[in-house]
């Protein structure tokens, strides 16, 4: 894994205006040699960086930098909005046991506006979300407990997340967590100054953020790996195979 990131050239926001006027996939193809060399390279060496963090705090979201990193190409078939490309690069730490959009990872992109940085659980599946809820119902401290951590919220914000208008069937209305029970996404998400990537201090910006959310992050994925590694209820029935990046 590599040890050192000195940043960004600044052709790599730049990069990101031009395509920001020019988003098809025509103009992309005849400038990928310069998105190839701005953005997509060191991206994966700063990639390789961000695993030498990670080993320390969070040794089980460490990852290939080839697949932590997202496709710039967007998914329209089922948006209203049919643009073809992002106008940001991006990666996502998963957990090696779990999905990796479906976990509670580590997740951070680069664009003309901002150096973006988000931890929790974005992406989540009914039953996954049946089973964190209950555990907070179950534990209400603890949840509490790591959301409110000033080491966190100092850094990062408030939880986020789309959530119900009622706490959902089967949990009391009254229950003294009922707002965390409504959530439908757990996260913290904050943005900073993009101009930070055109130096080494990226990575201590992102890898200070992402520690401070690590135990935030492994309450998460503790509940999904216990219902990843459940029986599915059919006495001869495999296990779930587990899935790859």
């Amino acid at each position: 894994m590599a040890e050192i990131f000195t940043g960004f050239d600044p052709k790599a926001l730049a990069f990101f205006g031009k395509l920001a006027k020019n988003n098809d996939r025509d103009w992309f193809k005849a400038h990928k040699s310069e998105y190839d060399t701005h953005l997509k390279d060191p991206m994966l060496q700063l990639l390789g960086v961000m695993n030498t963090k990670l080993a320390r705090f969070a040794p089980d979201h460490v990852t290939e930098p080839k697949k932590a990193i997202y496709r710039i190409y967007r998914d329209t078939r089922f948006s209203k909005n049919k643009i073809p490309l992002k106008v940001n690069i991006s990666a996502m730490f998963g957990h090696h046991l779990l999905p990796k959009n479906l976990c509670a990872g580590y997740y951070f992109h680069i664009s003309a506006t901002e150096v973006a940085i988000g931890v929790g659980l974005y992406g989540v599946e009914p039953d996954q979300l049946k089973i964190v809820r209950q555990a907070i119902a179950n534990d209400p401290a603890t949840f509490k407990k790591l959301v409110a951590d000033k080491k966190v919220t100092s850094k990062m914000g408030i939880l986020q997340g789309d959530a119900l208008t009622r706490v959902p069937k089967g949990f009391d209305a009254e229950h003294p967590a009922a707002a965390y029970l409504k959530m439908k996404q757990f996260y913290f998400f904050r943005e900073v100054d993009p101009t930070i990537a055109l130096s080494g201090k990226i990575v201590a910006e992102v890898a200070n953020s992402f520690e401070r959310c690590a135990p935030f992050a492994a309450y998460l994925n503790r509940q999904l790996l216990a219902l990843h590694q459940q029986p599915t209820g059919e006495p001869d029935a495999p296990k779930r195979p587990m899935p790859m990046f």
